[in-house]
C-alpha cells in the first residue's frame, strides 16, 4: 500500500425530504448571497426548485438563479455564472441537479475568484487553490461529484472535454434524497450505474500491491450496485435507490482509491467520445471499459481473474487464468447490456472513421495515458478499434 493523505470533509444530509433543510445548511456554512444553479425543466416541474428557494427564504438567505446546464456541461453557461457571481457579489453556489450541474457549479466557483479565463484550470495552466463554497442537492446518482474534488467541462470552442481537480472544489455539504431519483428514465439510472462502476474500476485495476482493504471495499461497492440496479429499474424501490445513491458517492470520493495508484485512461478516452458525439458519459464508459480491459488484461491477468471471481462469481481456472479473466469481462458486458447500456461504437452512433480524430484531439503526442498500462497513441487507437 502507498503512503496517502485522505481528507473528505463534505457534510452529507441523507434521506427523504432533506432538501427542505437546504437553507439551514447554507446558512450554517456561511452563505448569504447564493447562486442556485440547475439544469432543465425537471426541478421546476417537480417543485424541487420552489422547495429549495422556500428553505433559503425562511433562513433570510438571498439568491439568484441560473439554469440551462446540459449533459456534458458547456463553457457558455459557466461564463454566464461567473458574470452573475462577480456582478451580484455571490458568496455561495448551490447546485440542484446531477453531476453535470455540480461540475458546472464548481467551474463557476473557480472562475468567480479568478481574474483570467476559468478554462485555465481545465488545461493545467492554473492549479486549483481557491473557489467559492459549493453545496449540492443531488437528483441523479452517477458522477459522485457531490463528494469529490473533480469537475469536467466541455468547451464549446472545439468541443474539448477536460477536467479540473482540487480540494477547494469538494462540496461543503450535499443533500442526498433517493426519492429525487425515482422519476428518472431507466436510461439515466443505467448511465449512472455504469458511471459509478467505472469510478471504482479505474481504481481497482492498479499496479499497487497489498491493497486488500480497498480491493474489498471496491468489490463491495460493485456487488451492491450489481444487486440493486435491477431493483431500482424494475420498481424504483426506495432502498435500492438509496444504496445506489450512497454507492455513487463512495465510488468517487476516493474511499476506494486511497493507498493505491489509479488509472483513468478509460475516462480520458471516453471524454473524447462524449465531446465529439455528445453521448451520455455512462454510456460511453460502457463501451470503452470492456475494450480497455481486453487490451490490457495480460498485463496482470490475476487481477482480472480476481475481479471475475470476487465480483462476477466466476469459477477460477488455475490452469488457464486468462479464461477466467475473459469470463469476468464478458459478464461485465452482459450486465451493462442487461440494464440497457451500449457496448459497441455503433450503438453510440460513433464511427470507426472518426478514430484518428478521437486520438488526435486527445493531444497526447509523445506522452502516455494511464498508469496500469501506459498507453501510447497507437495503443489508444487499437482500444478504440476494439470498441467498434
Amino acid at each position: 500500500m502507498n503512503n496517502f493523505s485522505f481528507y473528505s470533509p463534505t457534510y452529507f444530509v441523507f434521506g427523504n425530504e432533506r432538501e427542505n433543510e437546504a437553507g439551514k445548511y447554507v446558512k450554517r456554512f456561511g452563505g448569504t448571497r447564493v447562486l442556485i444553479h440547475y439544469g432543465g425543466g425537471s426541478v421546476l416541474k417537480n417543485g424541487l426548485l420552489d422547495r429549495v428557494k422556500a428553505s433559503l427564504s425562511v433562513e433570510g438567505v438571498t439568491f439568484s438563479e441560473l439554469g440551462g446546464v446540459v449533459p456534458n456541461p458547456r463553457s457558455g453557461v459557466v461564463y454566464k455564472g461567473i458574470e452573475i457571481c462577480k456582478n451580484e457579489k455571490i458568496d455561495f453556489i448551490l447546485a440542484v441537479g446531477g453531476g453535470s450541474v455540480i461540475d458546472s457549479a464548481k467551474a463557476i466557483a473557480l472562475g468567480a475568484l479568478y481574474d483570467g479565463d476559468f478554462w485555465d484550470f481545465y488545461t493545467g495552466k492554473q492549479s486549483v487553490e481557491k473557489a467559492l463554497p459549493v453545496a449540492t442537492i443531488l437528483t441523479i446518482s452517477a458522477a459522485g461529484s457531490e463528494g469529490s474534488t473533480g469537475s469536467v467541462i466541455t468547451h464549446e470552442d472545439g468541443m474539448l472535454k477536460r477536467a479540473a481537480n482540487g480540494d477547494a472544489l469538494r462540496p461543503v455539504f450535499s443533500v442526498l434524497n433517493p426519492e429525487l431519483t425515482a422519476s428518472l428514465p431507466d436510461y439515466q439510472i443505467a448511465c449512472g450505474v455504469t458511471d459509478m462502476m467505472a469510478h471504482v474500476m479505474e481504481r481497482y485495476f492498479t499496479n499497487t500491491q497489498n491493497v486488500e482493504i480497498t480491493d474489498r471495499i471496491s468489490e463491495a461497492v460493485l456487488l451492491t450496485v450489481i444487486s440493486e440496479a435491477p431493483k431500482a429499474l424494475a420498481n424504483r424501490e426506495y432502498d435500492a435507490l438509496a444504496n445506489i445513491m450512497w454507492a455513487g458517492m463512495v465510488a468517487h470520493n476516493d474511499t476506494c482509491g486511497v493507498g493505491r495508484d489509479s488509472d483513468w485512461a478509460t475516462h480520458m478516452m471516453e471524454h473524447e467520445l462524449s465531446g465529439l458525439y455528445d453521448v451520455a458519459h455512462g454510456a460511453g464508459l460502457a463501451v470503452m471499459f470492456p475494450a480497455w480491459m481486453k487490451y490490457v488484461m495480460k498485463h496482470d491477468v490475476m487481477r482480472f481473474a480476481q475481479f471475475a471471481v470476487r465480483v462476477w462469481g466466476c469459477e477460477m481456472d488455475f490452469q488457464h487464468p486468462e479464461k477466467t479473466a475473459l469470463q469476468g469481462i464478458e459478464r461485465y458486458e452482459q450486465f451493462v447490456s442487461s440494464i440497457g447500456m451500449p457496448i459497441r461504437f455503433s450503438q453510440l452512433g460513433a464511427k470507426a472513421e472518426d478514430i484518428p480524430t478521437l486520438v488526435k484531439t486527445m493531444g497526447l503526442g509523445e506522452n502516455t495515458l494511464g498508469s496500469f498500462v501506459k498507453l501510447t497513441e497507437e495503443d489508444i487507437r487499437k482500444i478504440y478499434e476494439l470498441a467498434v
